[in-house]
């Protein structure tokens, strides 16, 4: 993420018992612009909030309802240096950590650091799934190879650059264009 979001109109749930830092941590997402509620009990899945204030100081494991995949940007309150504490914080998805007691200038970079690192996470699981997608279909690729082998009588090396051509020109990856040879939907491309 490069731009520094603007908050004006997001939600921001607040999972935390009131107190003096609620009220110091409410007072400032409003002047941010922010819709803040705040509860001291475990948020629905039903209704996620554009981004997850929690206290990490007495959060436990079923405040929040994910289980792996974080679906907004979370920041994590905590007084505490207790090394628990802080793994719990990490293991909800906490890409910032606002420091009790609250003050009110570490709120916004807190709120930035966690939409910056959430958006990192995203793009990092999509080009991990895309990658892994890449790595399960490289077997239709090495049929493709052998295919043009045998029906080109090539050597291997000339049997991929032949398919990795073809794929360049047609700007579709190679995977997808070895799938198209070997289903028939593709002649075989020319030795050229």
């Amino acid at each position: 993420m490069r731009d520094t979001p603007n908050f004006t109109g997001w939600h921001v749930a607040v999972i935390h018992r009131e107190d003096g830092n609620t009220e110091r941590l409410m007072r400032q997402l409003r002047l941010l612009g922010i819709r803040p509620t705040q509860q001291w009990a475990p948020l629905s899945a039903a209704e996620l909030p554009d981004l997850v204030i929690v206290d990490a100081d007495q959060g436990w494991d079923d405040l929040l309802p994910w289980n792996g995949a974080v679906p907004c940007p979370v920041v994590a309150l905590l007084g505490s240096e207790a090394p628990g504490r802080i793994a719990w914080a990490l293991q909800q998805g906490a890409g910032a950590i606002i420091a009790k007691p609250i003050a009110t200038s570490a709120v916004f970079p807190a709120l930035v650091m966690a939409v910056s690192i959430h958006e990192e996470r995203k793009q990092a699981a999509a080009q991990l799934r895309y990658l892994e997608e890449r790595v399960r279909l490289r077997p239709l690729v090495h049929a493709a190879v052998e295919k043009l082998m045998s029906v080109r009588a090539i050597d291997e090396e000339r049997a991929y650059a032949i398919l990795r051509d073809c794929a360049m020109r047609r700007r579709l990856p190679m995977e997808q264009i070895a799938a198209f040879i070997l289903g028939g939907a593709e002649p075989l491309p020319e030795a050229g």
